[in-house]
């Protein structure tokens, strides 16, 4: 009787992977794969072991990750996390390891967002955050497309997260979107007449620029306006 899922050669799936509760255990452990994106959204298991695009993706995160820190370590308004930080949330029944993350100083105060702390590991040593951060940022690739643009957002507004960015600089122009909760669902923020689109997390407005450089790569400029 088969007892797990072999991916691509490289990931091994428990079959015993029934709640999300079940998959977080496993995300947790030592068992879990050290590559790849795994990610569990409404009772589906995404995994995601293509390279990460060099420009498209890589310089695309770390310019939006390089601008949010300069606003968030000078005011020292919380955290930014990065790829790895694994996201989970019971009422959005989602665990994921969004691009970008912010978790601002008043969110986890409040109880809104609580560090899940690594098993039998020392003091201040987290491998979670569970709840709904403020911020969640994802870049689209080729294989995320459906995960991104429906999958997740569905699963982050359920969860609590207050604000949702989407870029995906797979084509020119690039796409940037704020989301901003609505009713029911993340909104989509109207740009001004600059360009700009209004973040109430951060109570600025942000364009993200794309050109080529002096090689004819993708660049790309997080712009931030009052």
């Amino acid at each position: 009787m088969a007892t797990t899922v072999v991916f691509e050669g490289q990931v091994e799936i428990p079959l015993t992977l029934r709640s999300l509760a079940d998959f977080r255990r496993w995300a947790t452990s030592d068992e879990f794969p050290e590559q790849g994106r795994i990610d569990y959204v409404a009772g589906r298991i995404e995994v995601d072991m293509s390279p990460e695009e060099l420009f498209c993706h890589g310089t695309l995160k770390g310019e939006i990750l390089s601008g949010l820190y300069r606003l968030v370590k000078p005011d020292t308004l919380g955290y930014l996390f990065v790829s790895r930080a694994r996201i989970s949330s019971m009422p959005g029944d989602v665990s994921a390891e969004p691009d970008v993350v912010f978790l601002s100083h008043e969110t986890l105060d409040s109880g809104g967002v609580r560090l899940v702390p690594k098993a039998g590991g020392p003091p201040r040593r987290y491998v979670e955050m569970e709840g709904g951060p403020d911020l969640v940022v994802e870049i689209v690739s080729d294989p995320s497309v459906n995960k991104d643009t429906r999958l997740l957002p569905e699963a982050y507004f359920k969860a609590g997260v207050r604000e949702y960015w989407l870029a995906d600089a797979r084509v020119e122009p690039l796409v940037f979107q704020i989301h901003r909760r609505g009713p029911s669902g993340f909104e989509p923020v109207e740009p001004d007449g600059e360009g700009y689109q209004g973040s109430s997390v951060f109570g600025r407005r942000f364009r993200l620029d794309g050109h080529r450089d002096a090689r004819g790569m993708p660049a790309f400029d997080l712009r931030v306006g009052e």
